[in-house]
């Protein structure tokens, strides 16, 4: 009897430090908010919706680490997206399409395989100081040519430990078309500098955007140079993008200038930018102004509104704008 019952501690004692070494943490976004919608399109009217994740993408998510010893760490994150207003899953018939990735962590930095964000999504999410959400972000803008990368399936990233406030990062995904090596595929990169108040980006993504091995090319990339300074009493966001995309009838190429700013009031901050789109084919601009604020009621929840009005050259299609307001929790 007393052999079963020291033979039961020790087991006990072995479980005890191998979930010791477990760490899975379950969290999220609950984001929903009014917006109104005006294209101003011939004939058309604003309209009012229930949306979710306006200022973060309502989610919820499990990450995790094994500590596997020597320094070495196993990582693992799932993520999904759904639409607080209906319930519906973000991406139909996908589980986890926001993140979903694992691999291995240690003193050479962090290698992982799976459904990543971009370094270009990370880059321009630091800079813009609307943070790539609410209306008004420079998500748009920095898209126009070939769309916004903001996430890599079938993706190999590494990230470089950081050394003394400088990080670089990697991503590969394999385009996964049949007949090809190439088509399909996307490659990014991006190095960034924070020391202080000083918060220095680089980025650059090229995308192979055939669906077919016998596709015309389709390549493009995006190239997106920003920083921001921390006055105290205000920051200063600025960014620099580059874009050429091939199509069927030819190159296309565009270049991105922001200019923002982001001050504390009270509990809340205050937050304004313009972007700049210069489509320089077709000789013709695009401005994006927005103003929004954010207000804290605790360190989870928070209060939000924006404006954002899109002011377009004629050959470009008719102005816009978008109001927004709602309310985030994370958990």
């Amino acid at each position: 009897m007393k052999k079963s019952l020291l033979a039961l501690a020790v087991l006990g004692a072995f479980a005890g430090a191998a979930s010791a070494q477990t760490n899975v943490t379950i969290y999220g976004v609950a984001d929903v908010g009014i917006a109104r919608t005006d294209t101003n399109a011939p004939g058309s009217q604003a309209t009012w919706s229930l949306n979710s994740g306006i200022q973060s993408g309502s989610r919820i998510g499990f990450r995790g680490t094994e500590d596997l010893g020597g320094g070495l760490s196993a990582v693992f994150q799932l993520e999904n997206g759904f639409a607080i207003d209906t319930g519906a899953l973000g991406t139909a018939n996908t589980l986890f399409n926001r993140q979903a990735y694992v691999g291995l962590k240690g003193g050479f930095g962090a290698v992982t395989f799976g459904r990543q964000y971009s370094p270009f999504h990370i880059a321009l999410d630091t800079i813009d100081p609307f943070e790539t959400g609410l209306a008004g972000d420079s998500t748009g803008p920095f898209g126009a040519l070939g769309g916004y990368p903001i996430r890599v399936s079938n993706s190999i990233a590494y990230s470089a430990p950081a050394m003394g406030g400088l990080t670089a990062s990697a991503i590969y995904g394999l385009g996964e078309v049949a007949g090809s090596q190439g088509a399909g595929r996307q490659l990014g990169v991006g190095a960034g500098y924070a020391n202080g108040p000083l918060n220095v980006q680089f980025a650059y993504h090229a995308a192979d955007q055939r669906a077919t091995a016998g596709a015309a090319d389709a390549d493009n990339t995006k190239l997106l140079i920003g920083a921001k300074f921390n006055f105290g009493v205000a920051s200063a966001h600025a960014a620099f993008g580059n874009s050429e995309a091939e199509t069927v009838a030819g190159s296309t190429k565009a270049r991105n200038y922001l200019l923002g700013v982001s001050a504390p009031v009270g509990a809340g901050t205050v937050l304004a930018s313009w972007n700049r789109t210069d489509f320089r084919t077709a000789n013709a601009e695009s401005d994006l102004i927005a103003i929004g604020y954010t207000h804290a009621l605790s360190k989870r929840t928070n209060l939000y509104t924006s404006y954002g009005r899109l002011d377009n050259d004629a050959v470009l299609g008719a102005d816009s704008n978008v109001f927004n307001v709602g309310v985030r929790h994370k958990f």
